[in-house]
């Protein structure tokens, strides 16, 4: 925390420069005003000490503070046509800009659509050969398991054959 003795000359220079700043803008007023200095004396146990010197301001001073605004030159009728050809031109030119990033933001965002488009035709064509290859391979194990059912009930067929064959032998031969 800032002591007291570093923050009382710093507002007394604000006081001075506030005085300094009105004796401009109002010369004719403020003739009277006196510049400070404050000096800090040592700390003392009964509190802070200042030493304040007013000195007059001088006239030479004065001048030399004072800040003069530049005179206003005429404004022609020209310089106005310029000046409001130039925000036109300037307007024109946000306009434009504002216009060419609606469109590179359109473009994007039909590129960007078109992939979409084109990754899910992509997903769907490969979905659809995927399926196609799943029933084919489905239909060649369906042929061949009923291929091998229909050659185990041939062979069952012949070898019901042979018994019911050899049964007849058999009753031949005893008979």
């Amino acid at each position: 925390k800032p002591s007291t003795i570093s923050l009382y000359p710093q507002k007394m220079k604000e006081i001075s420069v506030l005085s300094f700043i009105c004796s401009c803008l109002y010369p004719e007023t403020h003739k009277n005003i006196m510049d400070m200095d404050i000096k800090p004396i040592n700390k003392r146990a009964s509190g802070q000490a200042f030493e304040v010197i007013l000195k007059p301001t001088s006239p030479v001073s004065d001048a030399a503070h004072c800040v003069t605004t530049p005179p206003k030159r005429d404004v022609s009728l020209e310089d106005i046509q310029k000046k409001l050809e130039a925000a036109e031109d300037r307007r024109r030119s946000q306009e434009a800009q504002v216009l060419r990033a609606l469109a590179e933001k359109r473009d994007h965002e039909r590129d960007v659509l078109l992939k979409a488009m084109e990754e899910n035709s992509n997903f769907s064509r490969m979905a659809e050969e995927k399926l196609q290859v799943k029933m084919e391979q489905n239909e060649e194990n369906r042929q061949a398991y009923l291929s091998a059912m229909m050659e185990r009930l041939q062979e069952r067929e012949k070898h019901a054959q042979e018994v019911r064959r050899n049964k007849e032998l058999r009753e031949e031969v005893t008979a």
